[in-house]
């Protein structure tokens, strides 16, 4: 067996190796990538390897890394281990995950057990583990539990990149009328409201003050606009 470790940080990349030959006596190599870009590479030269990655990584993240490694293998078994629990990071990784894929996500303050349980279950049996915090974050993303649809969040984030209505409409293939009646449902859900004071019509711009508001409830980060932004180029080049 080999297992391949994606991981920026040289400590937890040290931590994780001797995590991996702890729980995985089957290991007979371990390869180490400090970055999302090299460990694509290495994924592309051992492919039968099994992955943890990391998700926030400076050269490329693990979201992007991973998307590339399944479009090219998509049996491939990746565990995720990350500091974030935030939904942009949990609803990345729901909207990449081939069907039947054997996948984790399991946060870096878990104990060392949980963390070993997590690789043989993942590695060996072909498991899918989830850490709780997670779980509950992640069946909100998918609307399973009362939170945003898919076309919600993806109205989000276009208004996040500054598209207008009719462009999300045209981007999105919905009505005008559409989209505006589930921007309100947005608004609504992140509980923003227009507020008047007495020398003045409103305090906020709806659009602008639903986007802070993503960001301070980790439903939006840097990540997340920066895969929504490649995304916005290759439809507009493609129009």
């Amino acid at each position: 067996m080999k297992v391949l470790i994606v991981e920026d940080d040289p400590l937890h990349r040290s931590y994780l190796n001797e995590a991996v030959r702890a729980a995985l006596p089957e290991c007979d190599t371990v390869i180490e990538a400090d970055n999302g870009t090299e460990g694509e590479h290495l994924a592309r030269h051992h492919e039968s390897a099994h992955i943890v990655m990391d998700l926030q990584m400076n050269i490329r993240n693990g979201i992007e890394a991973a998307r590339t490694i399944w479009k090219e293998r998509p049996e491939t078994r990746i565990l995720f281990w990350s500091n974030y629990s935030d939904e942009a990071y949990v609803r990345g990784v729901s909207r990449i995950v081939p069907d039947g894929a054997a996948y984790g996500y399991v946060l870096k303050s878990a104990s060392d057990e949980r963390l070993k349980l997590a690789l043989r279950s993942i590695f060996v049996e072909s498991q899918c583990v989830i850490d709780r915090e997670v779980r509950g974050l992640q069946q909100k993303s998918l609307g399973q539990v009362s939170g945003f649809t898919d076309t919600e969040y993806e109205i989000l984030v276009d208004i996040a990149l500054g598209l207008t209505d009719r462009a999300i409409a045209k981007r999105r293939n919905l009505s005008l009328r559409s989209v505006q009646n589930r921007l309100q449902q947005l608004y609504d859900k992140l509980e923003v409201y227009q507020t008047t004071g007495e020398d003045d019509d409103g305090r906020f711009n709806l659009r602008t003050r639903a986007v802070a508001v993503a960001f301070l409830r980790k439903l939006l980060n840097y990540s997340a606009l920066e895969r929504a932004e490649t995304e916005l180029k290759e439809w507009l080049e493609g129009r």
